[in-house]
C-alpha cells in the first residue's frame, strides 16, 4: 500500500548506486537522489549477434503510452488541471493523491473523461508496427508503464498492435506512479528478474522508452537504460542526465539494438547533448554513437 513515502534503492551496472525518493506532501513531489558519476555508456549486445560478447544480453523493453506509442495529446493537460481547478505548476496526479478519499474518485473521473475523449483521436507513432514486430521476432519482452489509466492503453492496443503482447501494464491504478521507480521494478519481477539476494526487481537488463522526464526518471532510477523519443517540446532532456539515448521515431530503434546498444554517458563532458537532439530532429534518424 502507497503510504505517501517509497523508498527504493537500485543499482545500475557495474556497482553504480542511485537512490530514489518520492513523497506526496500537499500535492507536491521531493526527490532525494545520489548517483556517482558512470564512465562508461550503458550497452547491450547486439540482437542480432547469435555469439556471446561481453556486452550484457537485453531482456525486455517497457514503453510508455501517451507521446510514445502514439502522437502527443498534450492539450489534454490544461484541460485536467483546468477541470480540476490547479495550474500548470502542481502534477495532476499528486493533487488527486492529496485529497480527501470522498473528494478522489470525483476527480479520477473528470480527467478520464478528458482522456475517453482524446482517445478517439489517437494516433500512432511513426514506425510503431515495425519495432514492435522486430522485437517479437527477437523474442524481446514488452511491457507497458503509464500514468493513463486502462482505457486510452486498450484502444490504442486494439485499434493499431491488434495480436502484440504487452504484459504486464501498469496504469495510474499502480502506486506510487511514475516517476517513481516502482512500475518498471514491478514489471521486471513480474519478467522474473529480481536482484541477486533479494526480491526488488532487477531492471538492469531493460531498456525503459518514453518522451517526458517522468520517463526517463523512473527508467534510471529502476536501474533500466533509457530512450527518449525526441520532438521538438522535449528536446531539452537530452542534455538531462537521466537519458541514455535519443531517438526521433521508434522504428530507428531496430538497427541500434540489432547492432548493439550503446548509450551516451561516458562520452565525455564536451558532449553537446542539446545540439544533438536538434539533429536527431532534422535527419530523422537516431543519433551516431561512435566510441573508441
Amino acid at each position: 500500500m502507497y503510504t505517501g513515502s517509497q523508498l527504493i534503492k537500485s543499482l545500475r551496472p557495474i556497482s553504480h548506486s542511485v537512490s530514489f525518493m518520492v513523497r506526496n506532501r500537499n500535492a507536491k513531489r521531493l526527490f532525494s537522489m545520489t548517483r556517482p558519476l558512470l564512465k562508461e555508456p550503458r550497452r547491450f549486445a547486439p540482437l542480432g549477434d547469435d555469439g556471446g560478447g561481453e556486452s550484457p544480453k537485453l531482456r525486455g523493453i517497457v514503453f510508455d503510452v501517451d507521446g510514445t506509442l502514439c502522437i502527443p495529446q498534450t492539450w489534454m493537460f490544461g484541460q485536467m488541471r483546468s477541470a480540476l481547478g490547479i495550474d500548470k505548476s502542481i502534477d495532476i496526479l499528486d493533487h488527486i493523491h492529496s485529497l480527501p478519499t470522498s473528494e478522489q474518485e470525483v476527480a479520477q473521473e473528470k480527467i478520464r473523461a478528458i482522456e475517453r475523449s482524446a482517445m478517439s483521436s489517437q494516433e500512432p507513432q511513426p514506425g510503431l508496427v515495425s519495432l514492435m514486430d522486430y522485437l517479437e521476432s527477437r523474442s524481446i519482452p514488452k511491457g507497458i508503464c503509464t500514468r493513463n489509466f486502462d482505457a486510452p492503453v486498450t484502444h490504442l492496443l486494439e485499434k493499431f498492435l491488434t495480436g502484440k503482447e504487452f504484459k504486464p501494464i501498469v496504469t495510474r491504478d499502480f502506486k506510487p506512479p511514475k516517476p517513481s521507480p516502482a512500475g518498471i521494478l514491478h514489471i521486471a519481477k513480474s519478467w522474473g528478474f529480481v536482484e541477486k539476494g533479494g526480491d526488488l526487481g532487477d531492471a538492469s537488463q531493460m531498456i525503459m522508452v518514453g518522451d517526458s522526464i517522468d520517463d526517463m526518471t523512473a527508467g534510471y532510477s529502476a536501474g533500466a537504460a533509457t530512450v527518449l523519443l525526441v520532438n521538438e517540446v522535449n528536446a531539452h532532456l537530452a542534455d538531462h542526465e537521466h537519458t541514455d539515448l535519443i531517438v526521433s521515431r521508434l522504428d530507428a530503434l531496430i538497427e541500434i539494438l540489432e547492432k548493439g546498444f550503446v548509450g551516451k554517458i561516458g562520452r565525455g563532458e564536451d558532449s553537446d547533448t542539446g545540439a544533438r537532439a536538434q539533429g536527431v530532429l532534422q535527419n530523422g534518424k537516431a543519433e551516431d554513437v561512435t566510441t573508441s
